[in-house]
């Protein structure tokens, strides 16, 4: 193991010195979410800038279990008494998934003017390596179908983060803290670090999607639903692991034109745009019909990235298990059925 580590690069070590100066910056401006917008913010910019930064894969996925094993202690015995209302969400969720990506598809094809098959590969919501491998398979332009869903992302990030702190009263300062301050017993370091080990490798192995967040996840709710622990990492280390993920948005456009970046960010505006009125939409259908708060179901809904939108969650004190839970299930739907619906409507390889 030992033998096969490879040294962070430049480019390496100048993406996390990027986004940890962003997110300091963010956090003395009193920013929603600094860590992680302000990492994002700095590194997107650098790497639109012409600077090549880049993320180690390895960094990338310790922090993103980080954050698994974050979101998995948020799961609680008391939530075994909200399933029902649970089951009727993920239905809306289903006929969500199914609008949002016809009227994304809709929108690349008639405004963007891409071909169908990377017009409909980059509406899917969610799962964007799958996606990209996906699109490319069928003959699409991977570069176009990177760049909307990393833009998507981008855009739905900053939009929601302010959105709720102006007009839904959620502010920095009354937001309760990521992690924990105080010091771990041994035990729990043990079964925090098993979440984190055990639930990525098992993960990896079944092939789950997202594997180095799902899998922790699973894991740490798992020992919080059964009383095993009640920890969560301590807020430092969350604090890393915001700034990794934030940076690994920025990072993604390293080495794509500046034309075609600012192209791709405009057009994902108008996407996000017309995806955020549908997951309103949704969102109050589902508060109507499930009794759930409208601030957890628009998140649950919202088209970002499923670590994004549960650090939002957790931030704002939104139910963080009910909106990660959401967008896991979003990203199972859009990768078994994007595919598979494809090829049952007759689609074919572009060009």
């Amino acid at each position: 193991m030992l033998a096969s580590f490879t040294p962070p690069s430049r480019a390496h070590l100048l993406c996390l010195v990027i986004g940890a100066a962003g997110g300091f910056v963010f956090y003395l401006l009193h920013m929603p979410l600094p860590w992680m917008l302000g990492a994002m913010a700095f590194t997107t910019l650098a790497a639109v800038s012409g600077v090549r930064i880049a993320l180690m894969p390895r960094v990338r996925m310790v922090f993103v279990a980080v954050l698994g094993i974050m979101l998995g202690s948020q799961f609680s015995p008391a939530i075994l008494d909200h399933v029902a209302m649970w089951l009727v969400s993920f239905l809306w969720l289903g006929l969500y998934v199914v609008i949002a990506t016809w009227a994304v598809r809709w929108f690349y094809v008639k405004i963007a003017r891409y071909d169908p098959v990377t017009a409909y590969f980059a509406a899917a919501p969610g799962g964007l390596s799958e996606m990209i491998l996906a699109g490319s398979a069928f003959g699409g332009d991977e570069a176009r179908i990177s760049l909307a869903h990393g833009a998507r992302i981008l855009v739905a990030v900053f939009a929601l983060s302010f959105g709720y702190r102006w007009f839904g009263g959620y502010a920095p300062g009354g937001a309760p803290m990521l992690g924990t301050t105080a010091p771990l017993a041994t035990i729990d370091i043990f079964w925090l670090a098993l979440a984190g080990f055990a639930g990525y490798f098992v993960a990896r192995l079944i092939r789950l999607p997202a594997h180095a967040l799902v899998g922790p996840m699973f894991l740490s709710a798992a020992l919080h639903l059964a009383g095993v622990t009640e920890s969560k990492p301590p807020q430092e280390v969350v604090v890393i692991a915001q700034v990794v993920i934030g940076s690994m948005i920025g990072a993604r456009f390293t080495g794509l034109a500046f034309g075609l970046v600012l192209r791709g960010i405009l057009l994902a505006v108008g996407a996000t745009a017309l995806l955020l009125g549908l997951a309103a939409a949704f969102g109050l259908a589902v508060a109507w019909s499930a009794g759930l708060p409208f601030a957890s179901t628009l998140l649950a809904f919202a088209p970002g990235g499923l670590a994004e939108m549960s650090l939002i969650a957790l931030a704002l004190g939104i139910d963080a298990a009910y909106v990660s839970s959401h967008h896991v299930v979003r990203i199972f739907m859009i990768i078994v059925a994007a595919p598979l619906v494809f090829r049952l409507l007759g689609g074919r390889r572009s060009g």
